[in-house]
């Protein structure tokens, strides 16, 4: 999603408390950056982080980390997860900024993530960028090296082809499908499903939205 630059967002971000602008420092150590020892959930893409401000603040029992490397996606992340809050710090959830196809960068197999969600990514229809996809075999591969064994990803799409190739994906990289679905909002697979501004989007325009879990 393209999207203006906005010139307040990196001194909010800067004056955040949960925002964290260099998080490979923490790398091997996100468990202990909590003032809890939970779960921990990840969201690659959190965009304006309308997903993630809801999910947070309803589960305070887990630990979220939210990425994006858009500073003005970042910055509204950061307003959507203080309304959320209430103004209260979040004690359970960071916003870093960080490149997801560099994730190794950040994340290490000491981290022992629990569960990723990956809600309307970039789908990277020509061939030669289909390694950038953030469900691409390659990535599937580094996620492994910090998802638990058991560990789930959730996948929400709008496009069937990005869809079928990523099943592909999954089945070629060791995950087990837990559940799959052409029409999520039919046929629900998830205990809960937060509508994302995407998915909103798509669905009023008669899109169907594909979903699949998987497991480690």
């Amino acid at each position: 999603m393209r999207i203006r630059r906005k010139k307040w967002a990196k001194q909010e971000l800067e004056q955040a408390e949960f925002y964290i602008d260099k998080p490979e420092i923490y790398k091997n150590q996100w468990l202990e950056k909590f003032p809890q020892k939970q779960p921990l959930h990840l969201e690659f893409g959190c965009g304006k982080g309308n997903f993630i401000a809801q999910l947070a603040s309803h589960h305070p029992e887990i630990n979220y980390i939210a990425i994006d490397m858009i500073e003005a996606m970042l910055g509204l992340s950061k307003r959507n997860i203080e309304e959320a809050y209430k103004e209260q710090v979040p004690k359970n959830l960071f916003l870093i900024r960080a490149n997801v196809e560099r994730i190794l960068t950040t994340f290490g197999e000491k981290d022992k993530v629990d569960r990723i969600y990956i809600n309307f990514c970039n789908p990277w229809p020509r061939g030669k960028h289909n390694k950038r996809r953030l469900t691409h075999t390659r990535q599937l591969q580094n996620y492994k090296q910090f998802l638990k064994k058991g560990g789930e990803i959730y996948f929400k799409t709008d496009n069937e082809e990005l869809f079928e190739a990523s099943l592909e994906y999954f089945a070629e990289t060791g995950f087990e499908m837990i559940a799959k679905t052409y029409n999520l909002h039919s046929e629900p697979i998830f205990e809960e499903n937060i509508i994302t501004e995407h998915e909103k989007m798509f669905s009023e325009d008669g899109i169907t939205i594909k979903a699949l879990s998987a497991k480690l």
